[in-house]
């Protein structure tokens, strides 16, 4: 079972205390959201997407600092030093959130590898490249949160998305050791896993009963702020979740999913 039961009381509140984080995949969706909320909260936050137009609006509408930087994760040999030049400039790092991913739509009778390794690079290659520098600063200074957002495609494989949904299961996997890794200091790995969030990625879709990125951001603040291990988002995916994986598979494999 998942480390994580829904709670009817949670707080409304999203504040968590002020201090310097990074976001990357932050050009928009949830990763933009995100910015806009930690800098409300007082947060200096460092923005990085491949985008230069859209970070630099997104600064532009923050009313506290944003540091932008244009970067592709696809790049994970720039990542080492990338970090380390923000912590410097952040004067260092409490909180960041690998929000960067690619979901390219596949044909039913779609098999390509090309397409499917770069699902794989972007959304697990670069994950990995960010958060293992994360670990290491955060192992050492022991304090610190890293918030990786996954998805509710990662709970069982599905056909219509066979590697998208391999990837949020790779990352899973990955953040629940650096978890249980960092376990023993007092940095913290939180696993973000989404349902449906009405974004520039979902918007051909047609994802009945999607949450803004707005909401979704919210939540995921407040997990961070409550420690969770694992949460869903909305909670109400938690059950979801438990339903798909107890599915049968002779009957799962009939169903479209």
């Amino acid at each position: 079972m998942d480390a994580i039961t829904p709670h009817a009381s949670e707080s409304n509140s999203t504040s968590i205390p002020t201090g310097r984080a990074i976001v990357v995949g932050a050009s928009s969706g949830i990763g933009a959201a995100l910015v806009r909320q930690l800098s409300a909260n007082g947060h200096k936050v460092a923005a990085l997407a491949r985008r230069a137009d859209r970070l630099e609006e997104l600064a532009g509408a923050c009313h506290g600092e944003v540091l932008v930087r244009v970067h592709d994760v696809n790049d994970t040999g720039a990542v080492p030093a990338l970090f380390e030049e923000l912590v410097r400039e952040l004067d260092g790092l409490d909180l960041i959130i690998f929000a960067a991913g690619i979901m390219p739509a596949v044909a039913a009778d779609e098999y390509d590898t090309e397409k499917d390794l770069a699902m794989l690079q972007t959304n697990v290659g670069g994950c990995i490249a960010w958060c293992n520098e994360a670990a290491r600063l955060f192992g050492t200074q022991r304090s610190g949160t890293i918030c990786g957002i996954s998805s509710i495609a990662g709970v069982r494989g599905r056909k219509g998305q066979p590697v998208y949904g391999t990837t949020k299961a790779a990352m899973d996997h990955y953040l629940d050791a650096l978890r249980a890794r960092l376990a023993e200091g007092g940095a913290h790995v939180c696993t973000i896993r989404p349902g449906f969030v009405d974004t520039e990625m979902t918007a051909d879709l047609g994802l009945k009963g999607a949450i803004s990125a707005q909401a979704a951001a919210r939540q995921i603040l407040r997990a961070v702020r409550r420690r969770a291990d694992v949460r869903y988002v909305p909670l109400k995916w938690w059950a979801v979740a438990q339903v798909i994986k107890a599915i049968p598979g002779k009957l799962f494999k009939r169903m479209s999913i």
